[in-house]
């Protein structure tokens, strides 16, 4: 199975594979080569949606996007679904040295990342959200994953996200969860 993937970030193609691969057999991901479009929704789902259809509406083949973040209880919800371009730079570093600075002096670090999962064909549109609990470390360690993963304690977890083995992350993780089960109704539809 091929699918088109709406982003360019080579981690999140690798953690998609390594997560949707036994679910769906012999699959292969290729990015979207069009110009990114521009994530104006207000949700997580929202701007899922937006990337899947424009990989789709660019490829003609079956496309998969998600739009994930974290959600931090003491700041209202911030950053949300502006998690990727949480500080001016946009740089995953310069992102969590901003949250960091947020909450300093706040007790409440309690987060959770959030994951919104589209797929789009010519049949149809899904989407599958979950989310990933946990509490905002007071400095980054580990030197896995991306994003805010060196700040991330998941629930039950004494290490951050960071500092996890790709496969218990991806087992546990918002992203992991959300794409399991997208793949999972994948493998359901009709071949596409």
């Amino acid at each position: 199975m091929k699918l088109v993937v709406g982003t360019r970030n080579a981690h999140k193609i690798a953690e998609l594979t390594e997560i949707l691969t036994p679910v769906l057999g012999g699959l292969e991901l290729e990015p979207a080569t069009g110009e990114a479009p521009e994530e104006d929704g207000t949700t997580f789902y929202a701007n899922a949606l937006i990337k899947a259809r424009a990989a789709f509406s660019e490829s003609g083949r079956p496309s998969i996007a998600d739009d994930s973040g974290i959600e931090v209880r003491a700041l209202g919800g911030e950053p949300g679904v502006r998690s990727a371009r949480y500080a001016a730079s946009g740089l995953d570093e310069d992102n969590t040295a901003l949250l960091l600075t947020n909450l300093e002096g706040i007790e409440d670090r309690q987060a959770e990342f959030v994951c919104a999962a589209a797929y789009v064909t010519a049949r149809g549109e899904y989407v599958i959200e979950r989310r990933w609990e946990g509490t905002i470390s007071q400095t980054p360690s580990g030197g896995g994953g991306f994003g805010y993963d060196p700040i991330f304690v998941p629930h039950g977890s004494s290490v951050t996200a960071a500092q996890m083995e790709p496969r218990e992350k991806n087992e546990a993780s918002h992203r992991g969860q959300a794409f399991r089960a997208l793949a999972e109704l994948i493998a359901t539809l009709p071949t596409q």
